[in-house]
């Protein structure tokens, strides 16, 4: 990821034992190279297990080895912490905060959203779900429907607990609580981070697309490869010379399948007044577009990585070719307006018009 611009913060909720510990620690376990910057926001401390670190993360800073800060914080002290996880000096590169198990992650959501910090932004909501406790969860905890609607991604865990006939039954439960919204089945919280985050900075000199950090993992060179959390998920490439239509391009997103968890990359709209270079950061329903400028004698492409699981590649690619825009220097600047509504900061209503223009 790019140091100057925003450190996403990922927002990991989910009820008293659904894993989101587990599953953090596996983060941090496969993070290779990326810098995680952790706030628990529990009662009491968290003993992350997996980095083996001896004793446990008290209520103040801890500098890993690992090269990971974590905190042990309430939602009072959300922003404190979130100004020193984003000093430029610690290199965080992403920022996860384990909401309690008893938190209202729409309250977090909430002061993520209004914070006044431009070195932080937020990236999204993951919700874990306890398959072998689903329906004694939601009796326990009502809340839990509600939480589930607010999610961008949902990781359906301890999937190897319950039987084939039972996780069907769940996924449709949940697909009726929160319609739209990704799905990840998981064992033991393992996910490949690459569905919440870039794990090393996407450099010119290691291409800024290459795949090859999803298709290693971590610490598991013998385990059996069947197992690893990379087959679980399949990428789709693609790239484009031609700028793409920003209101096409905004209803191929808007249709997007279940199925398709992650999207990252660039995209080049050409649109007058809008010649950035845009960064897209998608993560189940969560979108963010961030302009950049484009880098001496870069090149003028979309370069996006598409990351899911029984997705239908070409029909993407198909999807993306028909975005392409022939003219973009035709296009009104109000045509942006779509992508400008998830571009943080932007003003809540487009600028008139000078004359009229060409439309896609």
């Amino acid at each position: 990821m790019n140091s100057r611009q925003p450190i996403p913060v990922v927002v990991l909720a989910g009820f008293l034992g659904s894993g989101k510990t587990t599953l953090l620690n596996h983060l941090l376990k496969s993070s290779r190279g990326t810098r995680i910057g952790v706030v628990v926001n529990d009662f009491g401390s968290i003993e992350i297990d997996a980095m083996k670190v001896a004793g446990q993360v008290g209520d103040s800073m801890v500098s890993l080895g690992s090269g990971c800060l974590c905190c042990a914080v309430d939602g009072s002290e959300l922003d404190v912490y979130l100004e020193r996880l984003s000093r430029p000096a610690n290199r965080i590169d992403v920022i996860v905060i384990e909401a309690s198990g008893l938190a209202e992650p729409q309250e977090l959501i909430r002061m993520l959203m209004a914070g006044e910090n431009p070195a932080v932004r937020y990236g999204g909501m993951v919700e874990v779900v306890d398959a072998a406790e689903f329906d004694a969860t939601r009796a326990r905890h009502p809340e839990t429907d509600r939480h589930l609607a607010v999610a961008d991604l949902v990781v359906l865990n301890k999937t190897d607990r319950v039987a084939a006939e039972e996780r069907a039954r769940i996924e449709a439960v949940l697909a009726g609580l929160c319609p739209g919204t990704p799905v990840i089945p998981a064992d033991h919280g393992r996910i490949d981070p690459e569905l919440l985050f870039d794990r090393r900075p996407w450099t010119e000199t290691r291409g800024q697309l290459s795949f090859e950090d999803l298709l290693a993992e971590a610490d598991d060179s013998h385990a059996d490869h069947a197992e690893h959390a990379h087959t679980r998920y399949e990428s789709t490439e693609f790239v484009s010379d031609q700028a793409l239509s920003p209101r096409r391009f905004i209803d191929f997103l808007d249709s997007r399948p279940a199925g398709l968890y992650r999207i990252k990359g660039y995209v080049h709209f050409g649109v007058p007044g809008h010649d950035d270079r845009y960064e897209i950061h998608a993560v189940g329903r969560f979108l963010r577009f961030t302009p950049q400028p484009w880098g001496r004698a870069e090149p003028r492409r979309s370069q996006l990585v598409l990351i899911g699981s029984g997705v239908d590649g070409p029909a993407l690619l198909a999807g993306l070719a028909a975005c392409r825009e022939p003219e973009p220097e035709l296009l009104s600047p109000d045509t942006m307006w779509g992508v400008l509504r998830y571009v943080s900061g932007e003003p809540a209503e487009p600028e008139p018009e000078a004359q009229a223009t060409s439309m896609p």
